[in-house]
């Protein structure tokens, strides 16, 4: 049994017609521009790098993934960054917060271990095992630990969208932006920012609440005390 071949869709015959179909196509592009349009307004003044962030008493690093349970290349390049932010004393206790959602999976701790080798203090460290995105991230830094300014640390297609949600889930945000080589992942990461700054504009307008809320963490509170 043959079956019925797809009509190919018709373009509009008459010149209102086709105008109507072109004004509808810029339209949606327009449309989808907006969130990433909203992103670079919000952001447009908290970029910073490692030599001129602010002094600021938290830092917080998002996961990016493990590879053989040590961090990837672009997560090391975050860990890096914010060592660096340690040893120059501009910043006093780093937040790590990412993905332990299964026991064999647990970036925070990785994370954790990453910077305890690269000269930060274990008591300078405090673990959020529920950062499944960079919503709950911010959300939870902020309702969770209590941070109400800190220094973001990500790769640069992604620093804008997490400066710009922290912001939104009242965390005062200024953000450094690693670099990256121009590989397959740094390509796949800018794409996918393209569809992620829609989810980010609807998380900004719905608030969602984070997979997993829970109760306080004195952890931030405790890591500055002892720094002090």
């Amino acid at each position: 049994m043959r079956l019925p071949k797809a009509r190919r869709p018709r373009l509009p015959r008459t010149r209102a017609g086709r105008r109507r179909l072109v004004q509808a196509v810029m339209a949606g592009c327009v449309l989808a521009l907006l969130p990433s349009t909203w992103m670079y307004v919000v952001t447009a003044d908290r970029l910073r790098t490692t030599a001129d962030a602010p002094r600021t008493a938290v830092a917080v690093v998002f996961g990016a993934g493990l590879w053989d349970g040590e961090p990837s290349p672009y997560l090391a390049h975050r860990l890096d960054a914010a060592a660096k932010l340690y040893r120059d004393g501009r910043i006093e206790v780093v937040l790590v917060t990412g993905d332990n959602s299964r026991k064999d999976y647990d970036e925070p701790d990785a994370m954790r271990a990453y910077l305890k080798r690269h000269g930060v203090p274990d008591t300078r460290i405090v673990s959020d095992y529920a950062g499944f995105d960079t919503w709950d991230s911010c959300v939870r830094a902020k309702k969770i630990f209590g941070v109400d300014k800190a220094v973001l640390i990500s790769q640069g297609f992604h620093i804008r969208r997490a400066v710009a949600l922290c912001e939104a889930a009242g965390v005062t945000s200024y953000g450094v932006g690693v670099d990256a080589k121009h590989d397959a992942t740094w390509y796949y990461g800018g794409t996918r920012e393209l569809f992620a700054a829609g989810k980010a504009a609807l998380d900004v307008v719905f608030r969602p609440d984070p997979r997993f809320l829970g109760p306080k963490e004195p952890g931030v509170t405790n890591a500055l005390a002892s720094a002090r």
